[in-house]
């Protein structure tokens, strides 16, 4: 079975890497003939992360994705990341996708709210049913949390099926014990944007915390946007080196806003901590509350205060922090691994197409 991928990124985006690509050597071994065909390249990623645009280079972008599509008729199922065509109507669309060939889209983050909650009226008019359009078209929709499930179903898609964001436990490991445990590390694994919305007022609060008990807060990810701060430690992000950099970690945590936007996210960053045996910290916004078992593989904490609290308790006692990150690695194996989730997505694809 021949099997086109059209993700919204190259490897560097982290949402396609994990979502499609990683899922690309089981589908083959499976039998699948596979093709990814990104939207953007790994420039436009560094472009993003630098705050710059270069309009000419878009354009490109979107030429390059109706040649992909035209290749895209030899394919049996598309595999689509989100859209084909990123703030273009769903008429035009509609139009470049091959006709006949059945597609399933997948959401890890509420893209939908991007186009409905625009602040600009003529947006929201042209493109604010569009992602819904889209699932309605799916021969099925595959959706990273319930927040995005319940919009498949109220888009009227035919079928809809949770899958998370998992992690390769191949590369995803508990360390041995630091020999260097003198100075306590609070991490946080991001981009320049996130840090910037949620995880920096956070480190803020937690200054104090740290100073008490001469910790270290540890961002990987933030060095694009960072200023220094006190206690601050400040790594830039690379593939290679991402394991590496959580198992650094003593606790891992993930502030998030409460917003729509947020309750579509799908916990990856906390299923990273958990795969290396890390307790964490997190908001309970959205999927967060169905990863995080409070007291049992981590807390969720809400203000300000909860936050410094669970901080103090997880700094202050190292059997409480080897226990809950026990219990959260136990639970990766088992719902949150690429080992748990590979043969399911390639019956899955299976299923769909043998009924489309």
């Amino acid at each position: 079975m021949k099997l086109c991928i059209l993700s919204r990124y190259s490897r560097l985006g982290a949402s396609s890497r994990l979502r499609t690509m990683q899922y690309v050597p089981a589908l083959k071994q499976a039998g699948f003939e596979v093709e990814i065909a990104p939207f953007f390249d790994d420039a436009y990623l560094t472009d993003l992360y630098s705050g710059r645009r270069n309009l000419l280079r878009t354009v490109g972008y979107f030429a390059n994705r109706l040649s992909q599509c035209r290749t895209a008729r030899k394919a049996d199922l598309l595999w689509i990341e989100k859209e084909a065509l990123p703030w273009a109507p769903w008429a035009l669309e509609q139009a470049i996708l091959p006709r006949g060939v059945p597609y399933i889209v997948d959401y890890d983050d509420a893209v939908f709210h991007r186009y409905d909650q625009h602040p600009n009226a003529m947006i929201r008019r042209l493109l604010g049913r569009k992602i819904d359009a889209i699932m309605a078209g799916a021969a099925c929709v595959t959706a990273g949390n319930a927040y995005l499930e319940a919009r498949a179903w109220a888009a009227g898609a035919s079928r809809v099926e949770r899958v998370p964001t998992v992690v390769d436990l191949d590369r995803y490991f508990v360390a041995p014990p630091r020999t260097d445990p003198a100075q306590l590390r609070v991490g946080w694994i991001g981009t320049p944007q996130t840090w910037a919305g949620s995880a920096a007022p956070t480190y803020a609060h937690l200054q104090p915390v740290l100073a008490s008990a001469n910790a270290t807060f540890l961002a990987i990810g933030a060095s694009l946007v960072a200023a220094s701060g006190d206690r601050l430690q400040i790594q830039p992000w690379h593939e290679r080196a991402e394991v590496a950099d959580i198992q650094a970690f003593d606790i891992g945590i993930m502030p998030l806003p409460d917003d729509p936007w947020t309750r579509g996210k799908c916990g990856y960053k906390l299923i990273q901590y958990m795969a290396c045996g890390i307790p964490v910290i997190a908001s309970p916004i959205g999927v967060n509350t169905e990863i995080v078992q409070h007291g049992v593989n981590g807390f969720l904490a809400s203000t300000p205060q909860e936050w410094c609290d669970a901080v103090t308790r997880l700094l202050a006692q190292p059997d409480l922090r080897k226990r809950m990150g026990a219990a959260g690695r136990a639970r990766v194996v088992t719902d949150y691994s690429l080992q748990a989730w590979s043969d399911r997505i390639c019956k899955l694809f299976q299923s769909v197409k043998s009924t489309a």
